[in-house]
């Protein structure tokens, strides 16, 4: 058991640019209290129009032409360069989370159009969707001068090539957190612009390549909805803990219960960071009383998350880890990867038992109203919380 019913909080709105934000927030699960934290850009707009498909392997023959998904933020021909984009990291055998990094990359530099340059003599003579103006940049990746020929970089297929030569060329790229792989390729001015398109592009990956951000490399073999801990999905995303859910989402029982509990051994389980972001809370949640004793084991009805860590992520999602056995090892303003060991399994707070208890907040509300259920959640993005596929 973990959490005690508590009325809504406020909504915290998250931007794009950072922003230091002081406000007086009630913990959804636990008691309440007063916190200041400071937000960066992981914040970005989330594609309503498409949904993962609920297909997903690597067979998928991705289309250039013909209809398109119909999304609300980028048109036919943008989605016809991200196609472009993705058919040749197949054609290259590059795994589906380059993909994800490629069209993040290019929603960035170029909105996804092939862009020609005032500045640049001959570029508007070539097909393109529009006309930019940084420095000697062309096309889908704004690559300059010294990555090829005008004609060459003004072809789709010859900049995506180039960006994926360049991308595996870094070690551990895969592992490495999205805005720090497009960065080491890129070099851009604007280093930590690229995380807020990551969840929007793996919605891009998965509509037009049958829901490859799902997949995540085991044993050198790409498997479909099976990251977890240490193994991160195309998407970003894993499990935060291994172990299948008890206490679910909102039950008829815990109608209030707006997350849900995973068993696990006390103080031995490793509790990950489900996706990349920025911490926003980590503390002691005080208990009904107001009490500060999250160093001892706690019990139903004491109130309080316990040890917890509340962490911002790309699309504006807040995913919260309750009950940790000790001072997390995550502090507020800290930029933890996915994946990255957050804290350990305990039973402090409002709990009957070890168990994590993970919440999924959608637009950035950390309220009653912005909490959704993290199961089907964590499923579209490959890391289903075992047990629950």
């Amino acid at each position: 058991m973990s959490g005690a019913d508590q009325p809504p909080r406020r909504r915290l709105r998250v931007g794009a640019v950072a922003v230091a934000l002081t406000a007086t927030l009630v913990l959804l699960c636990c008691g309440g209290g007063t916190s200041a934290f400071f937000l960066t850009n992981l914040g970005g707009d989330e594609e309503k129009t498409v949904a993962a498909t609920q297909d997903c392997g690597l067979n998928h023959q991705v289309k250039v032409t013909g209809d398109m998904p119909r999304m609300s933020a980028y048109g036919k021909s943008q989605l016809r360069n991200a196609a472009v984009i993705i058919k040749v990291g197949q054609y290259m055998k590059v795994p589906p989370r380059g993909w994800v990094v490629a069209v993040a990359t290019a929603m960035q530099e170029s909105g996804l159009r092939n862009l020609a340059n005032s500045t640049v003599a001959g570029s508007r003579d070539i097909p393109n969707e529009g006309i930019g103006a940084d420095h000697d940049s062309l096309g889908l990746f704004q690559q300059r001068a010294s990555w090829g020929s005008v004609a060459q970089r003004m072809s789709p297929d010859y900049a995506a090539r180039k960006f994926y030569e360049k991308l595996l060329e870094i070690d551990g790229w895969e592992r490495l957190p999205l805005t720090r792989a497009a960065q080491k390729v890129q070099v851009s001015a604007y280093p930590d612009a690229y995380a807020k398109h990551e969840e929007l592009a793996g919605q891009i990956v998965n509509a037009l390549a049958g829901g490859a951000a799902r997949t995540v490399r085991i044993a050198n073999k790409v498997v479909c909805d099976s990251a977890s801990a240490t193994m991160i999905a195309a998407s970003g995303w894993t499990a935060p803990i291994p172990g299948g859910v008890g206490s679910g989402f909102r039950t008829a029982s815990r109608p209030r219960h707006n997350g849900v509990d995973i068993g696990a051994p006390k103080g031995t389980t490793r509790i990950h960071a489900a996706s990349t972001g920025r911490v926003l809370v980590a503390r002691c949640d005080p208990d009904r009383r107001g009490r500060l004793d999250c160093d001892v084991d706690g019990f139903p009805g004491k109130g309080g998350c316990g040890w917890f860590v509340d962490i911002l992520h790309a699309g504006g999602y807040i995913t919260r880890y309750c009950h940790m056995v000790e001072k997390p090892l995550v502090v507020p303003g800290q930029l933890v990867k996915a994946g990255e060991v957050i804290g350990r399994v305990g039973s402090s707070g409002n709990s009957s038992g070890p168990h994590l208890h993970f919440e999924v907040h959608l637009d950035g509300d950390r309220g009653w109203q912005g909490a959704t259920d993290p199961v089907p959640f964590m499923r579209q993005r490959g890391a289903p919380l075992e047990g629950t596929a």
